[in-house]
């Protein structure tokens, strides 16, 4: 019997059996991949960035209470961001949010607030910032408010100074409105299902789907409206020559399916027109009933 070989082969069966105790108990360092989505390449405690446009005038700003820094992501908290428009200056609070340092995206999270110098209020909960389009968009719920009008919807996007944006669904507007005739204010409540368009620069919101519209005297219901709004020029829009609507209603026109009620009397139309400064409504396309009910109020008819 050969007993080096047996020598040798006992020898590699103690190494085998050792070796795997070893590789157990060994130290694994850690992947800087799966490091990296945990822990930020570098922390700051406040931080600060511009952006600047023709003849090296600020166009953006965007700061933060604390900072972590990613590759290509800063996460950060107490966020205050501002968009310098020609004409106005929007200001931008959350919580929280990302800074997307390729696309320049900044994801907001949390009581997030936009404020414009012209009157405009936006709150929601979550909010993308798109500073090179010059957008803004969320999927959550949205109260805008304006002067003596708020206004609620799931979903929306538009221009960062909220000149004109567009709520998806479930839409409500309330308002304020002025009744010149009597020089009081009157409540007035729109709803539909949406998408609802608002173009404050023209003056004019656009719903759809389901529309109704509650007033003290009477309520109206179409597939379509439109609602202008009389602009109010105030001292320093009006040396800009811009425009401030106001929660003066002008002009209601309902389209499709139009059904008017007031009180037990009802009328059916496929398009009817509102105006508020005479209150009087014109109907047009096979009107089933016109009713010259209050003195307030004339009907005209239409083919």
């Amino acid at each position: 019997m050969d007993y080096k070989k047996i020598v040798l082969s006992f020898v590699f069966l103690s190494f085998i059996c050792v070796n795997p105790a070893q590789v157990e108990t060994r130290e694994v360092k850690p992947d800087p991949l799966a490091q990296g989505a945990k822990e930020s390449d570098q922390q700051i405690g406040d931080f600060s960035l511009s952006g600047y446009g023709e003849k090296g005038k600020k166009s953006w700003d965007l700061a933060g209470q604390s900072a972590d820094i990613f590759n290509e992501v800063v996460k950060l908290k107490k966020v205050v961001g501002n968009n310098y428009a020609q004409n106005d200056t929007i200001n931008l609070t959350a919580d929280k949010g990302d800074f997307n340092k390729q696309s320049g995206v900044v994801h907001l999270e949390d009581n997030v607030v936009i404020t414009t110098t012209s009157g405009t209020t936006l709150t929601t909960d979550t909010l993308d910032w798109d500073r090179k389009q010059q957008i803004v968009k969320t999927m959550d719920k949205v109260n805008l408010s304006r002067q003596d009008m708020n206004l609620t919807g799931q979903g929306a996007h538009g221009q960062t100074a909220l000149k004109q944006i567009m709520l998806d669904k479930d839409v409500r507007l309330d308002i304020a409105a002025v009744d010149k005739q009597v020089n009081q204010k009157e409540k007035i409540v729109i709803t539909c299902d949406g998408p609802l368009d608002v173009d404050y620069e023209k003056n004019i919101a656009i719903f759809n789907n389901n529309v109704k519209v509650e007033k003290p005297d009477m309520t109206i219901y179409s597939d379509r409206m439109t609602v202008y709004f009389t602009p109010k020029q105030e001292e320093k829009a009006a040396d800009k020559g811009t425009g401030v609507i106001s929660s003066s209603i002008n002009k209601i026109v309902a389209q499709g399916n139009v059904r008017i009620v007031r009180g037990e009397n009802i009328s059916y139309s496929q398009e009817a027109i509102y105006t508020a400064a005479d209150k009087k409504i014109s109907l047009t396309g096979k009107p089933q009933i016109i009713i010259y009910q209050t003195e307030n109020m004339d009907a005209v008819i239409g083919n």
